[in-house]
């Protein structure tokens, strides 16, 4: 099995790459046409929800992310 990256773009979508599925909330699969890649909406506007529609240009979007150790989860009761 291929490795999956997830990319945070600078003011702009997760970019995901490499092999992967996406399900909506029944568990069932978009049909992704053979794309290897492709960008998912983090800003909310996106008129093609899931997915990346570049409206985070438009609407002036902007959320920089770096790099960096999350906590420990927290214990599940």
């Amino acid at each position: 099995m291929a490795d999956t990256d997830i990319t945070v773009s600078p003011n702009g979508p997760l970019r995901i790459s490499g092999n992967f599925v996406i399900k909506d909330p029944q568990g069932k699969d978009f049909d992704l046409a053979g794309r290897t890649a492709i960008s998912l909406c983090r800003c909310g506007h996106s008129e093609n929800k899931p997915f990346c529609d570049g409206s985070h240009g438009r609407r002036g979007f902007q959320s920089v992310v770096e790099a960096r150790a999350l906590p420990p989860p927290a214990p599940k009761l």
